[in-house]
């Protein structure tokens, strides 16, 4: 179930076990010690998950990840907060974490709360060959690449879902309501034309 993970958090000492027990568990970890950093890895390459703190210099983890919903980022995200009460763990939920863990914490709950969001995501998009081909079109959803032929592709995490959830019901009547809902997550406004933005 490996895969890639973002490391969010000024404090080294911290970082840097989280970080090591995560390879140790055969993950690829990429880290950032502050929120702007931090957003722009988080928007400009994929991951399957972030550990985020809550208190960074630069950005908070409030606002960093309010910033990565609002550019249409849905990696799922933990936060991590020495701020745990109740009102601390609805404001992270509500911003869009999916998890909320307090510190200090034992490395395995974080590692079993990864693992449990890793495998909600596969089952929500359906588990299948981490490689998917269409012609001479390929795409790796663990390395989060697209080829076709010898030559890459690159997508925007946006393009990269419609191109996944396409390869994935290849031979299917896909709908525009299907893939609003899948991969934009809206449910509403049938009329909007943000599909034809992306396929001409």
């Amino acid at each position: 179930m490996a895969g890639r993970i973002l490391v969010i958090d000024d404090d080294a000492r911290l970082a840097d076990y989280v970080a090591q027990g995560l390879r140790e568990e055969g993950f690829t970890v990429d880290r950032a010690d502050n929120g702007r950093d931090g957003l722009f890895l988080a928007t400009d390459s994929q991951f399957d998950a972030v550990v985020l703190d809550r208190m960074l210099p630069g950005m908070d983890g409030i606002a960093l990840l309010k910033a990565l919903r609002a550019a249409e980022v849905h990696t799922p995200v933990i936060m991590l907060s020495a701020l745990a009460a109740t009102d601390d763990r609805i404001a992270g939920l509500t911003a869009g974490a999916d998890d909320y863990l307090g510190k200090p914490f034992a490395f395995a709950e974080l590692l079993a709360r990864v693992q449990a969001l890793l495998r909600r995501r596969t089952t929500g998009s359906r588990a299948v060959e981490p490689v998917l081909r269409c012609g001479n079109l390929e795409l790796d959803r663990l390395a989060r690449q697209v080829k076709r032929g010898a030559r890459k592709v690159l997508l925007q995490p946006r393009e990269f879902r419609l191109l996944e959830y396409l390869m994935l019901h290849q031979g299917e009547v896909v709908t525009r309501t299907m893939l609003l809902e899948a991969v934009w997550d809206y449910h509403f406004d049938p009329g909007t034309n943000v599909i034809d933005v992306h396929i001409s």
